[in-house]
């Protein structure tokens, strides 16, 4: 079947709609793991090519329109807990994600994640989708500053006093506005439109001082050209990693990659349609060895783990349907290794505006959910709103497992429990646990 130009086009607008959603992971993987005493260059270079070869490989060989990066959440695993809680070097912990990345790899190629995926109960599957999209659309809130800390509630809306909300506000209903009348590019445009509404922050009225690392401007051109730093590649301690202590590290890794991405698989497909004949997300197995292969990648090149980016949904949003999209994302993170200083020219507020407009989309699923079951509606419920609340993926999708195993014991429908259930459940009380 070929490809019409048509189709090409909305593939290719697609990957750059997801590209822009989801290029703040080359600078926040590096901001963070920098903390655990790597170089921060190279950790740019290890981002861009663990995003580059993960998305490359899940468009050619997966065919998936599924962007692949560094996770969020997981590199603060490494820096906080692998690193400074636990005392790892970086070069051990970078060994105990290689491990990670093959345990992974072996329970994909013996079809494990496959069989935990069809274990997975259907209304828990679209309560995991809905809680993606309320964790992106928190996400583009929190990034944007339209959402700020309280010491009194832990959130509140920031204030209307200065012009940084209204921009905000104003490319989020623009957006929505071009989405609802079905134009394509909606959301690439909105992101453009964003950007230079925020140009004027900082030099004809208002501040940006606070929420910008101390510039006034939010949009700023720092430069265009910087050589990569390949220092960190070769550098994970492969040997010195597997010591008996490290091992609930790897075991975090792994549990958590392992979940982060089924959770990240089944929500989009679920939103998205993107299904096979027997109903598991489309291309399956292929997109599950991706997802350890770019996991052992990382690793190797000096980052933490590589899983599928639940920003995806953006390009997916906007059309993506084949490995076209992935590609295309793919190919557009690679000069940034050359060119990262062109990344600030985008402020994160532009990318905020796709990641909460997208989160409403996800919403979609919610209707197959049998609420008035409570057998079922209350592991749903807590799945949902766990997701975002505990900001973890990995967290959510465990507190669901174990929730619906035990109503479902203690509301007499054990025979309901599939086998495989059981056992995720007792590695996510585990998982709770350590």
């Amino acid at each position: 079947m070929t490809t019409t130009p048509t189709k090409l086009r909305t593939e290719l607008l697609a990957g750059l709609s997801t590209f822009l959603a989801a290029f703040y992971i080359v600078i926040v993987n590096p901001a963070i793991l920098s903390d655990a005493g790597m170089p921060f260059g190279a950790v740019v270079t290890a981002t861009v090519l663990v995003a580059g070869f993960g998305s490359l490989m899940m468009g050619l060989y997966a065919r998936n329109p599924i962007v692949v990066a560094p996770g969020m959440g997981i590199n603060a695993f490494f820096t906080y807990s692998a690193v400074i809680q636990y005392g790892l070097s970086y070069q051990e912990a970078l060994g105990t994600v290689f491990w990670s990345g093959v345990i992974f790899l072996l329970l994909s190629f013996f079809k494990t994640r496959e069989k935990i995926i069809q274990s997975i109960p259907e209304a828990l599957r679209h309560a995991v989708s809905a809680g993606i999209g309320l964790f992106i659309c928190f996400i583009g809130f929190q990034n944007a500053h339209f959402i700020v800390a309280n010491p009194a509630t832990l959130v509140a809306m920031t204030t209307f006093k200065d012009p940084l909300p209204w921009t905000f506000l104003a490319g989020l209903l623009l957006t929505g506005g071009l989405i609802a009348r079905k134009v394509t590019g909606a959301i690439v445009i909105g992101i453009i439109f964003t950007t230079v509404l925020a140009w004027p922050i900082g030099r004809w009225w208002g501040d940006a001082s606070l929420i910008n690392f101390g510039s006034p401007t939010l949009v700023n051109y720092t430069g265009l050209f910087s050589m990569p730093d390949f220092s960190l590649l070769g550098q994970a301690a492969i040997l010195g990693s597997l010591e008996y202590a490290y091992i609930p590290v790897i075991f975090v890794f792994t549990f958590t990659i392992l979940f982060d991405g089924i959770s990240t698989f089944v929500g989009l497909a679920e939103a998205s349609g993107l299904k096979d004949a027997d109903g598991t997300p489309q291309n399956m197995r292929k997109s599950l060895l991706t997802d350890a292969c770019a996991t052992v990648f990382a690793g190797l090149v000096g980052s933490s783990s590589g899983t599928a980016f639940i920003e995806s949904a953006v390009g997916i949003e906007a059309g993506g349907r084949t490995g076209t999209t992935a590609i295309t994302a793919g190919l557009l993170f690679l000069p940034f290794m050359f060119f990262s200083p062109l990344l600030s020219l985008i402020p994160p507020m532009a990318s905020s505006v796709a990641l909460v407009l997208v989160g409403s989309f996800m919403m979609i699923p919610l209707v197959q959910i049998r609420w008035r079951e409570a057998d079922e509606a209350i592991p749903c419920f807590l799945t949902l709103v766990l997701i975002p609340f505990t900001y973890s993926l990995s967290t959510g999708i465990s507190f669901g497992f174990i929730s619906w195993t035990l109503v479902k014991v203690l509301s007499g429908k054990r025979e309901e429990i599939h086998p495989i259930l059981v056992i995720i459940t007792a590695c996510s009380l585990f998982f709770l646990w350590i």
